[in-house]
């Protein structure tokens, strides 16, 4: 299935890009293709040089939200490390079904790699 995919991403302080991209290429193929919008996170991670790289790479903005958005959003896979140092919880599934905007669904509910939680969102057809 293919569409405009929404990429909310989780990641450790330092993250290498192709840790993320590598992370992401597989939700995408799992997600059945499509073209991403953008990629989203927590604001404290809107730094970090791996998820701007990562970005950059895909030629799409990275979007923070701060953790109060985040944690209203429902999350189907919520995670307690998330809740705990940041507030909310989840990043990676709130943040792309926030970006997606009123009414996406989760195309792919969060994965992980050592350092990266990845979520594929779209906007219903």
């Amino acid at each position: 299935m293919s569409g405009v995919l929404y990429v909310g991403v989780g990641a450790c302080r330092d993250v290498a890009a192709d840790e993320v991209l590598d992370l992401l290429g597989r939700a995408l193929a799992e997600a059945g293709g499509g073209t991403v919008a953008a990629l989203a996170t927590v604001d404290v991670r809107s730094a970090e040089p791996g998820l701007l790289a990562a970005a950059e790479r895909l030629g799409v903005p990275l979007t923070a939200y701060a953790p109060g958005v985040l944690a209203a959003q429902p999350v189907p896979h919520p995670s307690e490390a998330a809740r705990r140092v940041l507030g909310t919880p989840g990043v990676a599934e709130a943040a792309a079904l926030l970006a997606a905007g009123p009414g996406a669904v989760l195309a792919v509910p969060k994965r992980k790699s050592a350092h990266v939680t990845a979520a594929v969102a779209r906007r219903p057809a």
